[in-house]
């Protein structure tokens, strides 16, 4: 197949998707889809949240990254046909490819709890960001100067759902925002964060040495933590959490929910080899099992030589992604493909709005330096 003519379809504009059409920069005809016009470092999402980095630092446009490399198409994928090699798009728009990298990552996972999808609020987009804080403003401009400390606190209840570096990143800020909110406008009492986790830990995935700044953390800015509690129900304005098989409802005025992910829905129709969680079975060389001209990696994708630690994460979509474009550029010379063993780099988790935790060669540094270390990572 000569490379120059070789249409190389990337569907995801992530970590994965952006740094592989990066690599094959010159390989072929190679075209991004996306369903924004931008990247999104997502690991900042929080700063931007706080307002310690503005949208163009971490959302920058792929016509700005990609330049004249590949071409970015806006839309939303429709349906996938393996066997066409086609990827059809909305407003009957069609693709056809020679090959096909899937990256088109994971969707929140509400499962099957009443009124989260409705009621709650989602943190993974540029948005979703803007939204909550919208309400944060909200819930402080219906509090009154003269209002009791009781009464601010119940104004500015919100909680996050997942004890994961998510929620414990959300919650750190969150406090530490309406904290200073409180502060500035001179308001009696204090806002109340609370964190809900179904497992007995924070942090689950990370190790004990970080977990220990996380709970420092969060018990200094004083976010409620829950842990072993289940969400039972969410409405518009309350929260029902279960503990000890007793319920108890809570007054909220906003409930942020990143208590895990599933896999695209566009995946889990499609018919390829898959595990017990529905990620897509993938050779050592991330080529879809019976799919040679198919490539998947990140968070929709089972690879098996990799560091547990790095399931889901940016990171892993980022080593993968070089691995692809390798393999990709082998694939159309004829060439033999090359597999990776993948390894943890370091961790990273933002804890408020002036200090975080970084873990790098098996040491843990915390603090304010921390969080410089964190920006230049």
């Amino acid at each position: 197949m000569a490379e120059k003519d070789s249409r190389i379809v990337i569907l995801g504009g992530g970590f994965g998707g952006l740094f592989t059409a990066l690599d094959l920069s010159g390989k072929g005809e190679v075209t991004l889809v996306s369903d924004e016009d931008h990247f999104l470092f997502k690991p900042m999402l929080y700063e931007y949240l706080s307002g310690e980095v503005e949208a163009w630092h971490i959302a920058p446009e792929y016509k700005e990254l990609l330049e004249e490399n590949a071409r970015v198409i806006r839309g939303v994928v429709t349906r996938i046909d393996l066997q066409a090699h086609r990827v059809d798009l909305d407003g009957k728009r069609s693709l056809n490819y020679d090959v096909l990298v899937l990256t088109l990552g994971a969707v929140t996972n509400y499962w099957g709890v009443e009124g989260a999808e409705r009621f709650t609020l989602p943190f993974r987009t540029i948005v979703d960001a803007n939204q909550l804080r919208r309400r944060m403003t909200e819930a402080l401009d219906h509090i009154q100067p003269d209002s009791a400390p009781q009464d601010t606190r119940s104004a500015l209840t919100f909680a996050v759902v997942g004890g994961g570096a998510s929620g414990v990143e959300l919650s750190t800020k969150m406090a530490d925002l309406l904290r200073d909110a409180v502060k500035r406008r001179a308001l009696r009492g204090e806002p109340r964060v609370l964190v809900i986790e179904m497992t007995d830990r924070l942090v689950p995935g990370m190790g004990e040495e970080i977990r220990q700044y996380v709970e420092h953390a969060l018990e200094k800015a004083r976010v409620e933590v829950h842990t072993q509690t289940r969400v039972a129900r969410v409405s518009d304005h309350t929260l029902t959490i279960e503990h000890n098989r007793e319920e108890t409802e809570i007054k909220t005025s906003g409930v942020v929910w990143v208590a895990g992910v599933r896999v695209n829905p566009l995946i889990e129709g499609l018919d390829v080899e898959k595990d017990r969680r529905g990620l897509i079975l993938v050779e050592p060389t991330l080529q879809v099992r019976g799919h040679e001209n198919v490539f998947a990696l990140g968070d929709l994708a089972f690879y098996p030589d990799v560091a547990p630690t790095l399931a889901g994460t940016a990171q892993l979509a980022l080593q993968q992604s070089h691995l692809c474009a390798r393999n990709i550029r082998a694939f159309l010379h004829g060439e033999e493909l090359k597999s990776k063993h993948f390894v943890e780099l370091g961790e990273a988790v933002s804890l408020g709005t002036e200090h975080a935790a970084v873990l790098s060669a098996g040491k843990v540094i915390g603090g304010p330096l921390a969080r410089q270390a964190r920006f230049a990572m």
